[in-house]
């Protein structure tokens, strides 16, 4: 028996496709899809982009983020009212955020790292790990002792990357790198140190910021005092205890290292002597010394560096300055803080990047360097501006001298929220209220800050939050960055 021909005399069958079905059918068929998926699927097709859309998608994914949330009555739809507060979270527009502040340590930490809910805190030659649970008022600490002398850097990696990775069970797992002053760099993994790599001649200063290579053969980069870059075999490959690569050349000691964007193999380290030098690892030698592809240099102390696609951005002095890596040359220079410049970020994909000075931070177009370069917005403080943080939806600084942590919407530049981080600590002499920080941590969600001379580390965490700053007892938020220098009660 011959099967029925189709409509069209073709004989194939035109089975029913996703779009041809009702709003609420397929509701039903994304009730298992997250908002990335939905989102994803909105960019198929215009058809499936108009039942994505759709009030009964989005409020099944308002309910399930916020299950307490109730729509306000003016809202433009569910989709709307879901992506307003899932922005106004990710800007910590609100003044009822989980704190919690952990236990005054005895040395006021110099860097803190987030990775899911685990907080890595410096303490001299120690590392602690604080392993927050989901309830926002208890976290298990782990103290890391191995050093003998003061932790310099710390970076995460993702374990898949290294020869550690075995099961798929430690996929998302990551390692820890620490540097030192003792001259030694250690891995480390499930609460101990796993590796430990030895051959700087003096303090290890910093590691690079992604591991160096393809799939195959990765690395992971060092510079010291010593004025040299070393490369630590971490790959499919066995590891040793001794670097595979020395890079010699600098002359003063190693302030910054960076994983060039637009090609694995090549690594771009800057020196306190605001050299530039770029080495390629596919053609380095035993010792390392044909390896240099590159030299540059730039004006004044190394604050900062970032590389994005084949250009290599680098805050120094009063200036950032774009070099092309394929050409060594110079192609954009913006004149930024006077004296100085006391940090960096940078947020390619908008084309913005952010540098903070003496007592404010500015906000930069990059496409605008070129002709006469001028700051979209000047981000307003008491002090000189040492932390920063940058992503597609806010700006958080501070500084050693502040009261509060400032935060910016990143598209405007106008302030968000002011956090007065000190003001609910409570102390054995109230008169003595601490005041600046000595480093910070932010994420989507959580914001991490260390009290500058207690130790003090404390959490906030904006996921759960129900009063918006607009709709509370909190002082008001200026709508413009220069409309508002006070603190808030957060």
């Amino acid at each position: 028996m011959s099967p029925p021909r189709s409509p069209t005399g073709s004989g194939h069958h035109h089975p029913k496709v996703l779009t041809d079905l009702s709003t609420d059918a397929f509701a039903l068929c994304t009730r298992l899809l997250s908002f990335r998926d939905v989102s994803n699927l909105a960019m198929s097709s215009k058809s499936l982009r108009l039942l994505a859309y759709s009030d009964a998608v989005w409020f099944r994914l308002l309910q399930e983020r916020w299950p307490n949330y109730c729509m306000s009555s003016g809202a433009g739809g569910a989709r709307d009212e879901y992506l307003s507060r899932f922005t106004a979270m990710r800007q910590f527009k609100f003044c009822d955020p989980a704190i919690v502040h952990l236990w005054a340590m005895p040395v006021p930490p110099t860097q803190i790292l987030l990775a899911k809910n685990e907080i890595w805190v410096d303490q001299g030659r120690h590392v602690i790990k604080v392993e927050c649970s989901s309830d926002p008022h208890f976290a298990n600490h782990r103290m890391f002792r191995a050093h003998n002398a003061r932790i310099t850097c710390m970076r995460l990696f993702p374990i898949s990357e290294t020869s550690f990775f075995r099961s798929e069970m430690q996929r998302d797992d990551t390692i820890l790198a620490t540097s030192s002053s003792d001259r030694t760099i250690r891995l480390w993994w499930k609460g101990s140190p796993q590796r430990c790599f030895k051959g700087h001649s003096g303090p290890v200063t910093v590691l690079a910021d992604t591991l160096l290579g393809d799939c195959d053969s990765k690395f992971l980069v060092s510079g010291g005092e010593d004025s040299t870059v070393r490369l630590w075999s971490v790959g499919s490959g066995r590891m040793h205890g001794h670097p595979a690569v020395t890079y010699h050349g600098h002359e003063k000691s190693i302030s910054f290292l960076s994983v060039a964007r637009h090609k694995a193999s090549l690594l771009v380290s800057l020196a306190k002597d605001s050299r530039v030098r770029v080495w390629d690892a596919m053609a380095s030698s035993s010792s390392g010394s044909s390896s240099c592809v590159g030299m540059a240099s730039v004006s004044g102390p190394p604050v900062g560096m970032q590389c994005y696609d084949s250009l290599c951005y680098i805050a120094s002095g009063m200036t950032v300055t774009a070099i092309d890596l394929r050409t060594m040359k110079s192609v954009a220079t913006i004149s930024v803080h006077s004296p100085k410049t006391y940090s960096f970020e940078m947020l390619p994909s908008k084309w913005l990047l952010c540098t903070g000075g003496e007592d404010k931070a500015m906000l930069w177009d990059i496409r605008k360097s070129q002709a006469k370069p001028a700051p979209i917005a000047e981000l307003g403080h008491t002090g000189p501006v040492k932390y920063l943080h940058m992503d597609s939806y806010k700006i958080v600084t501070a500084g050693p001298s502040d009261c509060c942590v400032n935060v910016w919407e990143t598209d405007t530049g106008n302030l968000a929220n002011a956090l007065d981080l000190f003001n609910k600590l409570s102390f054995q002499n109230p008169t003595e209220k601490p005041v600046g920080f000595s480093a910070m941590a932010v994420d989507g969600y959580r914001l991490v800050t260390s009290c500058g001379d207690r130790g003090c580390v404390s959490v906030r965490d904006f996921s759960n939050c129900s009063i918006p700053i607009s709709s509370s007892s909190c002082s008001k938020v200026g709508s413009k960055f220069w409309e508002a220098n006070h603190c808030l009660d957060a």
